[in-house]
């Protein structure tokens, strides 16, 4: 009995984190291809608890995924292009539909229901103009309920990161 307590701790969504999982959390974000050797070498703790504290992490929502960061240019996604959208009708289903919508748009690669004059904000990667065009026109334009929109073509990344954790 005490051990299906343990296990629900585990999984408790108010994990509280301590020095050596920041730590963790820390180089796992600089590389996820880290052994837990490495990171036990480095954080001065044993490979059985660095194991333990990293699957409790995923076992949280802590840790959601390991993912590779890929160049765009070198995919052919070269063009960056922030888009914001405004939806003529502002009801659950109306949002449900757009959002299913965007979901299988490959080209969308963030979206964020914002505030403000528009609804969303679409974080669009594309080959060149020609392929923003055509995802444009024949694709966002043609989703239902679709109001203003406004594109914003990124000329440089100045800074581009996703550590959380310092």
């Amino acid at each position: 009995m005490e051990e299906k307590k343990e296990k629900e701790d585990l999984t408790t969504p108010n994990l509280v984190l301590d020095e050596k999982d920041m730590s963790i959390l820390r180089l796992l974000q600089e590389n996820a291809k880290i052994t837990v050797r490495e990171i036990s070498n480095l954080i001065h703790l044993s490979p059985t608890p660095v194991h333990d504290r990293i699957k409790r992490m995923e076992d949280a929502g802590v840790i959601k995924q390991y993912v590779t960061l890929v160049d765009q240019a070198k995919v052919k996604r070269g063009l960056m292009v922030i888009c914001y959208v405004s939806l003529k009708q502002h009801s659950k289903k109306a949002g449900t539909i757009f959002i299913r919508a965007i979901q299988e748009l490959h080209e969308v690669i963030e979206c964020y229901n914002i505030s403000g004059e528009f609804d969303f904000m679409l974080k669009v990667a594309v080959e060149n103009m020609d392929a923003y065009y055509n995802f444009h026109v024949n694709k966002l334009s043609n989703i239902d309920n679709v109001g203003q929109t406004q594109s914003v073509f990124v000329m440089g990344v100045i800074k581009q990161t996703h550590k959380l954790v310092y």
